[in-house]
């Protein structure tokens, strides 16, 4: 297979318009998977995906033409180059047009190959399986490690390589008929600890052992971690610049946006961080298209800290550099992680030691938006929700549909625990770096009882 490197260079010196960029990614996948507490499949893989772009300009304007390919033939960089162009001379003009992002710097790992990964990573997770597989509850699951290895170049002298794993753990144990779930996610599975998620997940399960059945309505509830990131993941996704600037979503205002507003006098911050311990991601864009939120005019640019809410109040909405430039505001890169700060040291457990009467909600799923204009979301709750009652776990109650806003959420959080790197449940196939805290929700909306089990 020719190397990453060439490809992209050969591809730039195939051009023939004005502009050109050009994205490498080489894939490394490794999984496993498991069912009543025996193992099932595993395998590994590996792929390409290269992108070329082409840009004609006239004067101000900009077309653009984009081409993706999984071909790994030296032969066939030529016609991808070709048809991009074609499509770029065919196409209406780009609303986002900005210059090229220039660099004349080669990185020192421009000429490294891809990183892979292995079947060996999961070494020390089957055999911590393999002692769960000897109980009495019935385990599920499934493991995953990829690396994405990307190389950048543009026709403006940009290079850029990174080196980019992810990898994601979940196990569902069950007994009878109830079940629990629980996941971790990883860059490289030597922080994840099988053992304290068997024993969470059979400590769950022994709270199934009674049932309560319980009416729709607003209760004192619990979040933890990992159905606070699916909640706040959410309303990452919503906070893009342009749309606030026509009025089209929840951080719409009058004349404007609702950055400034303060949501709550807790000093809760939500921010990305490429340089995050532990939940490092690709520190510049890497784009083949174009979208609200991001340009691929801006490939390459570095992706800084963007703090989205500071010390309680909305802060940053995300600008590519045409938008930024038209709103007369600041660049702001869409992150690819959350973290959620401002809390106590307060656990899960130590939560539920002060509640008098409330649900501890474990995990979320089929979250959907109901209304942009609040951000209101509707789901299901799964695999365990539990009535608490004096500082203890009463039983498992029924599912619920909820209806609830995440920015609502932040308005009326009354305690908020300490912030833990967390899987979500929900948006793990697209989103797994986060660290988020348990919060209390005096008042979080069960819309209606749910048959899911």
């Amino acid at each position: 297979m020719i190397a990453a490197q060439e490809v992209v260079e050969r591809a730039l010196a195939l051009a023939k318009v004005d502009d050109s960029i050009v994205i490498v990614t080489d894939t490394s996948e490794a999984s496993v998977r498991w069912a009543g507490n025996s193992m099932t499949t595993n395998g590994i893989a590996t792929s390409r995906t290269w992108t070329v772009i082409a840009i004609v300009r006239s004067g101000t304007e900009a077309r653009v033409g984009s081409v993706t390919s999984t071909s790994v033939a030296a032969d066939d960089i030529a016609g991808v180059v070709a048809a991009a162009e074609a499509a770029a001379r065919s196409a209406e003009p780009s609303d986002d047009a900005m210059p090229l992002v220039a660099g004349d710097a080669v990185p020192t790992s421009w000429g490294d190959g891809p990183t892979a990964t292995s079947i060996d990573v999961f070494a020390g997770v089957a055999a911590d399986l393999a002692t769960g597989f000897d109980g009495a509850d019935r385990l599920y699951g499934f493991a995953d490690h990829h690396i994405d290895t990307v190389w950048l170049g543009t026709s403006s002298g940009l290079r850029r390589r990174h080196v980019q794993p992810t990898g994601s753990l979940e196990i569902n144990g069950k007994r009878d008929t109830a079940s629990a779930w629980a996941g971790s996610a990883t860059k490289d599975f030597a922080d994840v600890r099988v053992p304290d998620l068997l024993s969470e997940l059979s400590r769950r399960l022994d709270w199934a052992g009674r049932r309560i059945d319980l009416p729709a309505g607003r209760y004192e509830t619990l979040l933890p971690p990992s159905t606070v990131a699916d909640l706040m993941i959410y309303l990452l996704w919503t906070m893009e610049g342009r749309g606030a600037e026509e009025g089209r979503t929840a951080l719409s205002a009058a004349g404007g946006t609702r950055v400034g507003e303060k949501l709550t006098d807790l000093p809760l911050t939500l921010f990305s961080d490429p340089a995050a311990t532990g939940l490092e991601y690709t520190p510049f864009v890497v784009t083949g298209s174009s979208g609200e939120s991001i340009s691929l005019f801006d490939n390459g640019l570095a992706a800084d800290r963007v703090e989205w809410v500071r010390d309680g109040t909305i802060n940053a909405l995300a600008y590519p550099r045409s938008a930024a430039a038209e709103f007369g505001t600041s660049v702001a890169v869409p992150g690819d992680n959350l973290l959620l700060t401002g809390g106590s040291d307060a656990t899960v457990d130590d939560m539920v030691a002060g509640t008098e009467r409330g649900l501890l909600l474990t995990t979320l799923w089929y979250i959907r938006e109901v209304d942009p204009t609040t951000l209101l979301l509707t789901g299901l709750t799964r695999d365990g929700v539990y009535l608490v009652e004096d500082g203890e776990v009463r039983g498992a109650v029924n599912n619920f549909r909820f209806n609830e806003s995440p920015l609502d959420l932040l308005r009326r959080v009354s305690e908020v625990g300490a912030t833990v790197p967390t899987l979500p449940r929900e948006w793990k196939d697209y989103f797994t770096r986060t660290a988020m805290p348990p919060l209390r929700i005096p008042d979080f909306h069960m819309s209606s009882v749910s048959q899911a089990t």
